[in-house]
């Protein structure tokens, strides 16, 4: 009997220790594993943020500062700084870590491109930073940015990389056009590119895409190491990797709202056309308005039949914003088959459906500016078209037509 017992707790044992490990390491683990390979004996600088951790939330800061034979001495501070202390859009000044004592070198303030005196002394700069697979969000420009002011510099680069959240597989806008690159639009890839980071890169400096959006000057390759991440499968969301998630900016506060943001990022870009959840609990997971009826807007969203999503009415008072307060009435949405749901087109039909309703409350002539909303598109064809009629037949051919060939493209620097 006792040796039952004692069977049966070692066994009880095992599956206690397996399911408390995730399914996926991420690089800053396998890093460790490997004993900080590439690292030791080298004067490192790391770019991160909170969301920067091991599987048991111990930050890449942490980790690498107390790494045997590790030299780190610099770190750099992205939008919302390394330390997550920055709100949405405020500056990041040059300060020192409380932590470590490390000189913090801001690049979202007077620069976002490491200049020489910032880089003076590094001989490997590591990249550890959660990622949400859209190309507005600033971190995958702010990379880019360290990897082409590396490359001017010979300074080498190490992308520690970290799963994509809204998978390996999802595909979705056009490419950026002339005239409108910029820090929400730094690459010529789609809206959702489907790549880890560590795979962005890679295809970032093969490609050649930090010549600068110019196309006169050489491109700033780097000599680039991506450490991959052990066990992430194309077809894996983030809550099938077994990590904790923690927020990388912060309005992206739980693991699936990446997929929201997707969604409905780039109609929040209009001011003053409808609260998408921001200020309260759901960001990016309500469209929503004081003067909206719900239980219209979800019988026409309803009637067109849309692939993967469901609508529920809701009723809120955001907390902050221009709205604080007050009583808004919308829809909160769900993606019920996240494989055939098409993303990003989620806005597209909201704006739709609430110029076939409210005629008088169409979002181009209901704002004041939509310079950020052509730039997030990566084109003002969107805007220009769109206006027209309010309907998403006469962008959706447009929206779609590059996804094809980057798919193909995309293909090459897989590495999962």
């Amino acid at each position: 009997m006792k040796k039952l017992f004692a069977i049966f707790i070692s066994l009880f044992a095992a599956v206690s220790m397996s399911a408390s490990e995730p399914v996926v390491k991420t690089g800053i683990e396998v890093l460790r594993d490997r004993e900080f390979r590439g690292l030791v004996g080298k004067r490192v600088g790391l770019v991160t943020n909170p969301s920067g951790v091991d599987h048991l939330l111990n930050s890449t800061v942490d980790i690498l500062y107390n790494a045997p034979g590790v030299e780190l001495v610099a770190l750099y501070g992205p939008e919302h700084g390394v330390r997550g202390d920055i709100y949405a859009g405020d500056h990041v000044k040059d300060s020192k870590d409380d932590a470590t004592g490390l000189p913090v070198y801001s690049l979202y303030g007077a620069t976002r491109k490491p200049t020489k005196e910032m880089l003076q002394g590094i001989d490997i700069m590591v990249y550890d930073i959660q990622d949400v697979g859209v190309r507005s969000y600033t971190f995958i420009s702010t990379l880019g940015l360290v990897m082409e002011a590396c490359g001017e510099l010979g300074v080498e680069v190490m992308v520690l990389d970290r799963p994509n959240p809204l998978g390996g597989n999802k595909i979705e806008g056009c490419y950026v056009e002339h005239g409108f690159y910029s820090f929400v639009s730094q690459y010529p890839i789609p809206y959702v590119y489907g790549l880890t980071v560590g795979e962005l890169a890679v295809m970032i400096n093969e490609e050649g895409m930090n010549r600068g959006q110019k196309g006169t000057q050489e491109p700033a390759r780097c000599k680039l190491t991506v450490v991959p991440m052990k066990g992430w499968t194309r077809d894996m969301l983030y809550e099938d990797t077994g990590l904790p998630w923690v927020l990388p900016s912060p309005n992206i506060p739980f693991k699936d709202t990446p997929m929201y943001y997707a969604a409905a990022g780039i109609c929040g870009e209009l001011a003053g056309f409808m609260n998408i959840g921001i200020g309260y609990t759901l960001p990016f997971q309500i469209f929503g308005a004081t003067w909206l009826d719900p239980d219209k807007l979800k019988a026409k969203l309803d009637s067109y039949g849309l692939l993967g999503i469901s609508f529920r009415t809701i009723w809120y008072k955001p907390f902050s914003g221009s709205q604080q307060g007050k009583l808004v009435k919308g829809l909160q949405y769900f993606f019920t088959d996240y494989e055939n749901a098409r993303l990003t087109d989620t806005q597209f039909y909201v704006m739709q459906a609430v110029a076939e309703l409210y005629p008088d409350k169409k979002a181009f002539e209901v704002i004041s500016g939509y310079g950020l909303f052509d730039k997030v598109c990566g084109t003002d064809y969107v805007r220009t078209e769109f206006k027209k009629r309010y309907n998403v037949t006469d962008i959706i051919e447009y929206w779609r037509k590059d996804e094809e060939d980057f798919r193909t493209l995309s293909q090459r620097y897989q590495i999962y």
